[in-house]
């Protein structure tokens, strides 16, 4: 195997490893060192998944390999990617309108309707990715999953359905719209 060129950094990845217990109480450990459940509820638990990984990851800005322990002796090892941030193209400001282009009144502005997906495999307070992919929403304790959409921009996208997507158990569930 080639060696890379003295002036690359090594390639290193975050290292966690979660160690799941029958109580539902998870150890965190993050490069070697225990990362300690915030202060509210003392101990981690199998729901603190995705915040345990948006910390461990600096909020998706770097992959991370994450080993899950369970208490029945299984286990299992995932990488988790960066999630590439595009920051927006500066809108440029549009002029002052004219006191004759008053505001469309307010009858004419439709508001977005509310999609119910509930879905089987989330696993609770999961990210879910929703496309269009318009936005992100969590997972409720009971695996639903919710998200409101501007008809407008449906019907812009001629969008006839709209996916869910778990982040954490890869569960896809699609629904017409």
């Amino acid at each position: 195997m080639k060696k890379p060129p003295a002036d690359h950094p090594p390639v290193s990845m975050v290292q966690v490893v979660l160690d799941v217990r029958d109580d539902g109480t998870v150890s965190v450990l993050i490069d070697h060192a225990p990362l300690a459940p915030p202060p509210v509820s003392g101990a981690w638990r199998r729901g603190d998944f995705v915040q345990i990984i948006d910390t461990a990851s600096h909020d998706r800005a770097v992959p991370i390999r994450v080993t899950v322990h369970e208490a029945d002796g299984a286990s299992f090892t995932d990488i988790i990617p960066a999630i590439i941030r595009r920051t927006p193209e500066p809108v440029p400001a549009e002029p002052a309108p004219e006191a004759e282009h008053a505001e469309e009144p307010a009858s004419n502005v439709v508001a977005p309707v509310e999609v119910r997906v509930t879905g089987v495999g989330f696993l609770p307070g999961e990210d879910i990715a929703v496309a269009l992919v318009s936005g992100h929403t969590d997972a409720t304790p009971s695996g639903d999953a919710r998200v409101l959409l501007d008809p407008a921009h449906i019907a812009a996208l001629a969008a006839g359905e709209v996916l869910f997507f778990g982040r954490a158990s890869g569960t896809i569930t699609a629904r017409s719209l």
